[in-house]
Formats: structure tokens, C-alpha cells, sequence
């Protein structure tokens, strides 16, 4: 497998994998023309993807899944609580097609496993992207670290795993109380430590590498992000930051 995180953070998320020349956008919440921009400076074009898979309601991962139907001609996943909670941001649409959190998709070689999560969206899942045997986890807008996490993580070649916020930035940062109380609860997202601490125990596993996503623009920095991690990191996975406003280097898995 291929995969390439065409942007990663509040201002938008796109995430795209490909397997034996198939290609799936797992998110959509960038603009058309950023994302077929940066696809094709990988050497790739969306037009050819076999669809657009959603994760959940908010904006900053479904906004332009309609435009994606539209102007490329992919086909939108997601679930039907997402579809009815995202109504408003999607506009007409010709290709829907609803799964249920917890069902087991098939993009041509990839299988898709959706994992429901705790993150305070109608329906959220995030997902596992399998191709022969390599296993790649889409884990981002998790709530917190939910019972059977240890094991997914443990399962996965490769992973984009959320690392939304260092504490003491968001403590200290411009966010008012109620806001730092929404992230750090149990439906919000999971800090630095809280994700290194999930690779860590992974790190005697099969995982290769891991790409810290989701990082916040105000409550994290990549640098802060991949320092947490590597001071607690003791497997020999490679670790990298997705950026906020530019896509990643092709990672291989």
C-alpha cells in the first residue's frame, strides 16, 4: 500500500491510500482543488480514486465530500447518522452509499474495517485499511483511549494516529475553559503522551512506522509533538508529523 496525508489538522483533513493501482480518499475536508493538486504532484489523480470514505460529521472531514461527488465523481461512504448530521454541508448528491459503524468494506484489493470511536460526533468510526496481509489504521478524533485501542494499534503495520495537544499549551493557550475542558474530556481528542503512550506499548509489534496526525495549530506544534514521542518511544517504528496546510512525503507500507 500507498498512503499520502494531503492535510492533517483543525483547518482540514485527506487522507489518501492506494493498493495495486486502486486508489480511496478516506475524508474530505479540503478543498477539491487542493486535493487534486497534491495528488497530482504525488503522480496521482483523484478522478481515478473508487471513492471518498467518511469518518464522521464534523466539517473539518466532511465540508467538500460533496464536491469530491461532484467534481471528481466519487462515490461518498459514511454511515447514514453521518450523512444525516453532515445534510447541510454536502449539497445534491447522485452516490451515496451508507454502512453501518462496525461493518467490514471492500474498495477492489483493499478491505476496510470501521472501528466506531468515542469522539463527540454523531456517528464516528475510524478505520483499518487492509491489503493481503499489511494493515494501515486511520486513527484520528478518537475521544479517548477506548477499551481494545491497546490491540488495534498492536495489530497495524503502519498507522496515522491522532496526537491532537500538548497539555500544558492547551492549559496555557487561547481556548476558553469550557473548550479545554471538550478536548481533554472523553468525547474530544487524545494529547501527545496519551498517543505515544498507545505506540509504545505497539513497539515490540509489527508496526513500522507511525505519522502523527490531527495535531492542533494552537495547542501543539510537530516538533513539541514528536519530542513527547520519542522521549517515550522504545520500539524501532519510524516516527513522522503530517503538516497542517501540505501534504506528507508517499509513505509505503
Amino acid at each position: 500500500m500507498l498512503a499520502i496525508a494531503l492535510q492533517s489538522g483543525s483547518q482540514g483533513n485527506c487522507i489518501y491510500v492506494e493498493a495495486d493501482g486502486v486508489g480511496l480518499v478516506v475524508d474530505a475536508g479540503i478543498s477539491g482543488i487542493r486535493a487534486d493538486k497534491r495528488l497530482q504532484a504525488a503522480g496521482r489523480d483523484i478522478r481515478k480514486a473508487c471513492g471518498v470514505i467518511v469518518s464522521h460529521d464534523h466539517s473539518d472531514h466532511v465540508r467538500c465530500a460533496g464536491i469530491y461527488q461532484r467534481k471528481f465523481g466519487l462515490p461518498l461512504h459514511l454511515t447514514s447518522k453521518t450523512l444525516d448530521a453532515s445534510a447541510g454541508q454536502l449539497g445534491k448528491l447522485d452516490d451515496v452509499r451508507c454502512f453501518d459503524a462496525g461493518d467490514m468494506l471492500e474498495f477492489g484489493p483493499l478491505a476496510v474495517e470501521t472501528v466506531p470511536t468515542r469522539h463527540d460526533a454523531v456517528d464516528g468510526v475510524a478505520f483499518i485499511i487492509r491489503h493481503k496481509k499489511k494493515r494501515l489504521g486511520i486513527l484520528t478524533d478518537l475521544g479517548h483511549v477506548f477499551d481494545g485501542l491497546h490491540e488495534v494499534i498492536h495489530s497495524l503495520d503502519a498507522v496515522f494516529i491522532e496526537s491532537n495537544y500538548d497539555p500544558t499549551m492547551l492549559e496555557n493557550g487561547p481556548y476558553p475553559y469550557y473548550l479545554q475542558e471538550r478536548i481533554r474530556g472523553p468525547g474530544g481528542h487524545i494529547s501527545n503522551g496519551e498517543s505515544a503512550d498507545l505506540l509504545s506499548e505497539a513497539a515490540h509489534g509489527r508496526l513500522q512506522w507511525a505519522c502523527l496526525a490531527h495535531l492542533s495549530e494552537n495547542n501543539n506544534r510537530p516538533s513539541v509533538a514528536l519530542k513527547t514521542h520519542r522521549r517515550m518511544a522504545n520500539g524501532t517504528y519510524t516516527l513522522h508529523a503530517a503538516e497542517y496546510r501540505k501534504a506528507s512525503r508517499v509513505f509505503e507500507v
